[in-house]
């Protein structure tokens, strides 16, 4: 029997094509960072090594501590002092990233409806952003933090998908067992994997994401209307 159900946010909650959106992001955040001294280029790549250390973190730290390391590694040991800049430009500059996104009415009338129902509901978005990008990006989705017991983000998760441990870790944090979960996402490499744990999965196809081109037909799978009948059918 379902009683917990973790959604994807990105491309599932919050419909968005990646590469647009990383655009806008690294352009917003590189002029904010460039009045402190930061070159553009330098800073967007020391993003993206981060953000690689961060998923390949083996659980000996959190997602932020590997993040963080690696950037000092970058600009020196004082960098990590900046990171209240960083916040400023998530408070600042960052809500005008949500133009680059979309949004699908559906999602608030889902998640509704199956906090009616009584699921317990977390928000397992990969977990390489700061509380603040995260909160920023649930509500550009019409949704609250609120409307999740959890929500996984860099500072209190010590893993990335695809890595299973990403999952397991939800699993013992929250003391789910997982064949009482179902994991909603779009992304067939990073989302899917959750079913290797014993969870059952359904993919939504409204963005999907399929790097490997797997056949899919071996998921559940389709819109948001197919998403709540299947729920429903759970029930």
């Amino acid at each position: 029997m379902i009683k917990n159900i973790l959604f994807d946010l990105d491309g599932t909650l919050l419909p968005m094509d990646q590469d647009i959106f990383v655009d806008v992001y690294m352009r917003t955040l590189s002029k904010h960072m460039l009045p402190y001294g930061y070159d553009p280029q330098l800073l967007v790549k020391s993003i993206w090594t981060g953000t690689a250390a961060m998923v390949k973190n083996d659980g000996s730290k959190t997602n932020d501590a590997a993040f963080w390391e690696c950037f000092a590694g970058i600009f020196g040991e004082d960098a990590p002092k900046d990171e209240p800049k960083f916040e400023e430009y998530y408070l600042q500059d960052f809500p005008a990233v949500k133009k680059s996104c979309g949004f699908v009415p559906e999602a608030k009338p889902l998640i509704d409806e199956v906090k009616r129902m009584g699921y317990r509901l977390i928000l397992a978005t990969n977990p390489i952003f700061p509380p603040v990008a995260t909160n920023q990006r649930i509500a550009w989705a019409g949704l609250q933090v609120e409307d999740f017991e959890f929500v996984t983000t860099y500072d209190n998760s010590h893993y990335c998908k695809p890595n299973p441990e990403y999952y397991r870790e939800i699993f013992k944090k929250l003391d789910l067992k997982p064949e009482e979960c179902l994991m909603v996402g779009n992304d067939v490499g990073e989302d899917m994997v959750a079913a290797t744990l014993g969870c059952k999965v359904f993919l939504l196809t409204d963005c999907l994401i399929n790097k490997a081109n797997v056949d899919i037909s071996q998921y559940p799978n389709g819109s948001y209307a197919q998403l709540l009948n299947f729920i429903k059918a759970l029930s």
